[in-house]
């Protein structure tokens, strides 16, 4: 009984003077001194301190139960490191204020004009087996370069449902410097990100401490992501369940491009998640599940191969309904139907414009309604179609609907391939706009 209660005033305690309609509350978190290392975290201080829970404002996001920051954003610069075949995003943050990265999520408040490099890095790479056991990554681990005193708070994106019981006392951010770890109090959770004031950089990233007793506890923001194999026989799906961790996501999307694969979209789950929980994916249809139908919910880092089921259907004539069942409970956490539209159908059945042919006839549309445009140069450099003087030449121009003119025309001169290759990636970023063209084919 204790036990129980001690748990219990571990979790999130509301003052009895704070209008329960505020969306700000303050959390008391026992047990975690900033700047210590797991040793002295785990063996000492009983501390108590006061941190702020922000759930935010306008309801967004992919979670029905959390609210996003209405902030404004900034696309940063893409630098291909082709050798070491990784990314790097490069900010620059006009002035005083708080901006968040339109691609990674990662958030700055500044005090004045900056420009900020950073980049994913692999948790697997610098939590040790040890730290393993103890910790989970509640988020992408980032290596930030910026010049010092500039950055008043930094905005750590994090997956963990913080709508529900949460013991937040058992959030912190690690902090990787000279291939030691030390754990960070957060000054404040907002629900989709733990912020940090005044900052130190180098390796920074959002970690959740396991409990034995609580070991499935942690209730998370997930993503179903289907991909249909292009070329593979009669309709080919892979379904992925993921925590909703941008880099674990580019890194499929990038894995399932290479393999000619186009996402399907469809909503997440309907509530939050658990590591250590198995869900099956089951379909009112006729339908071949491989290897087995079950898929265990854990993180895997962006570099690692992630699990995804494969889904064989035979004949894509009629709708398919999708579930996805709690094996413990045997309740559905998430369902989608798939309809003959959300599928390319097979070449010697399908009345759609080839990539090329597409791109010649809605080229003005094309023109005036493309977006995410750094994303797409990034998988055109990473697919070896354009070079960094061509993304050079389309990021210069003032406008965004010149910068997709010159694009469009870069890849026409480069022959049937090169736009094959943009028609299939714009089929990935936007499958709305493709889909509402081909209305029109």
């Amino acid at each position: 009984m204790a036990k129980r209660q001690s748990e219990a005033d571990a979790r999130v305690r509301v003052d009895e003077d704070v209008n329960p309609e505020f969306s700000v509350l303050p959390i008391r978190m026992q047990g975690l001194s900033p700047h210590k290392s797991l040793t002295d975290e785990a063996s000492t201080s009983t501390e108590e301190s006061c941190y702020w829970l922000d759930l935010g404002s306008p309801l967004q996001g992919n979670c029905l139960h959390c609210m996003w920051e209405d902030l404004p954003e900034v696309t940063p610069e893409i630098i291909k490191d082709f050798l070491k075949n990784g990314t790097t995003y490069r900010a620059y943050l006009p002035g005083a204020g708080t901006f968040w990265c339109s691609i990674t999520r990662l958030g700055f408040k500044v005090k004045s004009a900056v420009t900020i490099t950073y980049r994913y890095a692999t948790w697997t790479r610098h939590l040790s087996k040890a730290d393993q056991d103890m910790w989970v990554p509640a988020g992408p681990l980032f290596h930030i370069e910026v010049q010092p005193e500039v950055v008043q708070a930094v905005h750590l994106p994090h997956f963990i449902c913080l709508a529900g019981h949460v013991n937040t006392s058992l959030c912190a951010i690690a902090h990787f410097k000279s291939e030691k770890m030390t754990l960070e109090r957060p000054t404040r959770l907002i629900a989709f990100s733990a912020v940090l004031e005044n900052p130190s950089f180098s390796l920074l990233g959002v970690v959740w401490r396991k409990l034995r007793s609580t070991l499935n506890s942690f209730p998370m923001h997930s993503l179903v992501l289907i991909f249909q194999q292009l070329n593979a026989a009669n309709t080919t799906l892979h379904l992925y369940l993921i925590p909703d961790d941008n880099s674990v996501k580019q890194a499929i999307e990038k894995q399932e491009m290479k393999w000619n694969s186009k996402l399907i979209p469809k909503p997440p789950p309907f509530n939050p998640l658990y590591f250590g929980s198995t869900y099956r994916v089951t379909s009112t249809n006729s339908v071949v599940i491989t290897p087995v139908a079950h898929l265990p919910f854990c993180y895997k880092g962006p570099k690692e191969q992630q699990l995804f089921v494969e889904i064989y259907i035979r004949n894509m004539a009629e709708e398919i309904e999708l579930l996805m069942t709690d094996v413990h409970n045997d309740t559905v956490v998430w369902k989608a139907s798939l309809r003959p539209g959300d599928i390319n159908l097979p070449a010697h059945v399908s009345k759609t414009l080839s990539g090329a042919a597409f791109m010649k006839k809605h080229k003005t549309e094309l023109c005036s309604r493309m977006r995410q445009l750094s994303t797409i140069l990034l998988q055109l450099r990473d697919a070896n179609v354009i070079n960094s003087d061509e993304e050079e030449e389309v990021q210069c121009q003032v406008t965004n609907k010149k910068r997709n003119r010159v694009l469009l025309e870069i890849a026409e001169k480069k022959g049937l391939k090169a736009q094959e290759q943009l028609y299939h990636i714009l089929q990935m970023r936007d499958p709305l706009l493709i889909a509402d063209l081909e209305k029109h084919t």
